[in-house]
């Protein structure tokens, strides 16, 4: 039996070819090709890049999204948008006109998290590696400063973040982890209080009973003299010493033949200062069994308006700007649904599936317009809150890790007349 390349040797003696050189070959096509076109000449080829740089020239750049030519017909509203990215950046996005107006350098490595200040003048940046903390001036976009816990061999992972309404201290839930010769030694949960001017912890917050508890929950009065811990109860304590002055007991049935409610995941800003909309659940004591439901927290007078809707679903869930309508996202494997639900009279309007992504976010556009599906991509979505069709698309130079959306100023009473 012969080799292959033999057969190949063989099968070559009979076929009347003659080899051809490659500058033979391309002077050839380069002919063919002019005698079919009517090609330019070697002369005219100065002239066909001029004409390509002059077209090039006239494209406009766009960079980091499509670029729209004029305002969107109908608008999201004023507001501005915020988003982290793997970038290292984070995007400031003029809502009006669904473009990027800027981009504010992150010192710290990617941006993992964004939390807004409570009178909207700052942002807290947390990294990937949940060690280091960057405070951002919102409106100048450049950097206040940054600072880590971590010392040696002992990491500090920041875990909860909570500032103070007058941006003195940060309340933070932290962790450390001590690599040893053989092994990682893993500390307690702690609650700190981590004095911003300082640069150091300054008071360790002792936990209720001396439970340690992994997560906690923290908000603020809006004067700031009084801090409300989220547990099994509503812990009360004055930010003088720390000390708990009053509990809310949430945990006993709000009436008889009632279980007990699950107040967590409060959205900052979707009420008024002091009030809280939220999307809770409570215990069926008959059925063992959890019920969700729409309530208002109103935090100083300890007092919750909870209304049940149904068996509870897992529910992300935003507030319309009036404050009429609310929206749920259900988000699981093959099942997207967008809930709307009547925040005036307490019922769910509709329910609308869609064709979803394996992770989102939701929040409502600062007029209430649209709902913006963001994050695990590039994209932000914009589907019409009345119908959730999906109207256009924001596209982003960079996956996004955080989306923090600040209204435009509150209007005097008298503005407009």
């Amino acid at each position: 039996m012969r080799s292959r390349p033999e057969r190949l040797a063989q099968d070559r003696r009979h076929l009347s070819v003659k080899p051809v050189d490659a500058n033979t070959r391309n002077s050839s096509r380069r002919a063919s090709a002019r005698r079919s076109f009517g090609g330019p000449k070697p002369a005219d080829y100065g002239c066909l890049l001029a004409a390509l740089a002059a077209v090039a020239l006239s494209v406009p750049a766009v960079h980091g999204q499509a670029k729209p030519t004029a305002k969107p017909a109908v608008s999201a509203g004023n507001g501005t948008i915020y988003v982290g990215s793997y970038k290292g950046v984070i995007f400031v996005i003029d809502e009006a006109t669904e473009r990027v107006t800027r981009e504010i350098p992150v010192s710290i490595g990617i941006p993992i998290g964004l939390t807004l200040s409570d009178d909207m003048s700052r942002l807290y940046v947390r990294d990937t590696t949940y060690e280091k903390i960057e405070v951002i001036d919102r409106l100048k976009g450049t950097s206040l400063g940054s600072f880590t816990l971590t010392e040696g061999k002992a990491k500090t992972r920041i875990w909860g973040m909570r500032p103070d309404p007058q941006n003195k201290y940060l309340i933070l839930t932290i962790k450390k982890y001590t690599l040893e010769a053989d092994r990682w030694v893993i500390g307690p949960p702690t609650l700190v209080q981590y004095d911003l001017a300082q640069r150091r912890i300054t008071r360790t917050i002792p936990w209720p009973k001396g439970e340690e508890r992994e997560g906690v929950g923290v908000l603020f009065s809006p004067d700031g003299k009084l801090l409300y811990m989220f547990s099994e109860d509503v812990l009360i304590y004055e930010t003088e010493n720390f000390t708990e002055v009053d509990r809310w007991e949430v945990s006993r049935p709000l009436e008889p033949g009632a279980g007990s409610v699950s107040i967590g995941g409060l959205t900052p800003f979707s009420d008024e200062p002091g009030f809280y909309t939220g999307f809770f659940t409570m215990l069926d004591p008959a059925q063992g069994r959890r019920i969700m439901g729409l309530g208002r927290i109103e935090l100083a007078k300890k007092k919750i308006d909870f209304h049940p809707i149904g068996p509870a679903r897992g529910l992300g869930f935003t507030v319309a700007p009036d404050r009429k309508r609310g929206y749920g996202l259900l988000q699981s494997i093959e099942e997207y649904e967008l809930w709307t639900f009547d925040l005036e009279n307490y019922r769910v309007i509709k329910r609308t599936p869609f064709k979803g992504r394996p992770r989102m976010g939701m929040r409502v556009s600062s007029n209430g317009n649209f709902i913006y599906i963001h994050t695990a991509g590039n994209t932000i979505d914009l589907h019409d809150a009345a119908t959730f069709t999906r109207q256009r698309t924001i596209t982003l130079d960079g996956d996004m890790t955080g989306f923090v959306l600040v209204p435009p100023p509150a209007r005097p009473a008298s503005a407009g007349r």
